[in-house]
């Protein structure tokens, strides 16, 4: 329920606390100054996002930025239409713009604080892209850290919190960061600069419900000290040596998370696999066996020491991906792969499985140097009236996603400016990979054949 709002509004003066100060220089080494574009503040109205606000804004005003306040009722408690006025009377109250979205339709028996979640973030991607944003910034804190570390000694599979990291709603979220600057910083801490300046907040009960497993964790955790939030060194992407168009070369060693990042975004989907799969699947590399699996819409061949992942054609077939129609001049992300753009109205995207003899000889002459299983996941344009296919790229625009995305899965993406290839089409810059190559429009030479003994 809501605090109330007896006291009047202040700012706090003399030092700032040391959280701030932490906070404030994690927006200076990740953000643009100066800039129109607005940065987007995840505001649920709670203690955490709205001190959040507060620091941004204040941040904001001395940088030369906008801010954008986005907040997503989920209509699980007859309660939340007050709670989403609070947090449109703190946002405007502060100088910020701010937009309110809704959870609608059926919502789960079971399972409902992950279907929330990816819910919010699915609504929060949509409005920041539409409103020209690049970055989210979160109220996570070092609590949520701790209780996630919790979580996931229970079985949880739920992800680690990192500082900077790519939206996890696909395809809504590309080209988005995600930014939490709290993440040294204690509830507690949050709760008591509020107070003292007179900002009001909401307490969801769900946090403090037993039901749900952040509720019992943070029930179990209460008093427990504080804990550094993991970061993630510069091992996270070893092993991944190429990045050709929707094709990703890796090495037998590639390293468990750069992985897993490839087998999520060399299938397209968003559900990075974890467990015993993929420790599984790491065995199998090591041991130098050739072999080909499938995980996570994703197909690994391991062949000597070459070892490429992309798209398991069958997997289309199985999740009935019919043709998809296309609008002249608008963007349709397919099969979360491919960014694609009709050159004329009457044309649809569909796979090159089972439209290959439609094409025209160059087409498929371009398309013979790839594996055949690459070959039939490429995306083809298809016009019934009057017939015709063509492969995606030499009518129309299609430019692949892959490396981009793979790119912020695996900290490449290092500042706000990084994803400029991403929202501007143009190929990305080859230093978001140290050594590595990715190139995502064109045809380009491939990886050297290794030598097998």
């Amino acid at each position: 329920m809501s605090r109330p709002a007896a006291r009047p509004e202040r700012r706090l003066t003399g030092d700032a606390p040391a959280w701030a100060a932490a906070a404030e220089a994690v927006l200076d080494a990740r953000l643009e100054r100066d800039v129109d574009r607005p940065l987007v503040v995840a505001l649920s109205g709670g203690g955490d996002s709205v001190a959040l606000l507060r620091l941004t804004a204040d941040w904001a005003r001395r940088r030369g930025r906008r801010v954008l306040a986005l907040t997503v009722d989920h209509g699980l408690n007859p309660e939340s239409p007050g709670w989403t006025a609070l947090a449109e009377r703190a946002a405007r109250a502060l100088g910020a713009d701010w937009r309110g979205l809704r959870w609608t339709g059926p919502k789960p028996a079971s399972g409902l604080p992950v279907a929330a979640r990816r819910a919010r973030h699915r609504l929060l991607a949509d409005a920041a892209r539409a409103a020209g944003a690049r970055v989210i910034l979160m109220a996570h804190t070092a609590d949520d850290v701790i209780e996630g570390e919790r979580m996931r000694a229970e079985g949880s599979s739920l992800g680690r919190l990192r500082a900077w990291a790519p939206s996890p709603a696909w395809p809504e979220g590309r080209g988005l960061m995600l930014l939490r600057p709290l993440l040294g910083a204690r509830r507690v801490e949050l709760r008591d600069w509020l107070g003292a300046a007179g900002a009001d907040w909401v307490e969801d009960p769900a946090n403090d419900d037993p039901r749900f497993a952040r509720a019992r964790a943070r029930r179990a955790l209460a008093g427990r000290a504080s804990a550094a939030a993991a970061q993630v060194g510069e091992e996270a992407a070893a092993g991944v040596l190429c990045v050709e168009a929707d094709i990703i070369h890796l090495a037998r060693d590639v390293a468990p998370r750069a992985l897993a990042a490839a087998l999520v975004c060399g299938g397209g989907g968003d559900r990075p696999p974890r467990g015993e799969r993929l420790a599984a699947l790491l065995s199998r590399l090591r041991s130098g066996e050739d072999f080909v699996a499938v995980l996570a819409g994703a197909r690994l061949e391991a062949d000597g020491d070459r070892v490429r992942v992309g798209r398991e054609p069958g997997e289309l077939r199985r999740r009935g991906l019919s043709s998809v129609p296309l609008v002249p001049g608008e963007e349709v992300v397919w099969d979360g792969r491919w960014l694609v753009t009709a050159p004329e109205a009457g044309w649809s995207v569909a796979a090159a499985a089972g439209a290959m003899a439609r094409l025209s000889d160059a087409d498929r002459a371009s398309l013979k140097p790839l594996p055949p299983a690459a070959r039939a996941a490429r995306p083809v344009l298809i016009r019934n009236d009057p017939p015709a296919a063509v492969l995606a790229g030499s009518a129309g625009k299609a430019q692949a996603l892959v490396g981009n995305r793979l790119a912020g899965a695996l900290d490449r993406m290092t500042h706000e400016s990084d994803p400029d290839a991403v929202f501007h089409g143009a190929a990305p810059r080859k230093h978001l990979f140290s050594g590595v190559t990715i190139m995502n429009e064109g045809r380009f030479p491939r990886p050297e054949e290794p030598r097998r003994a």
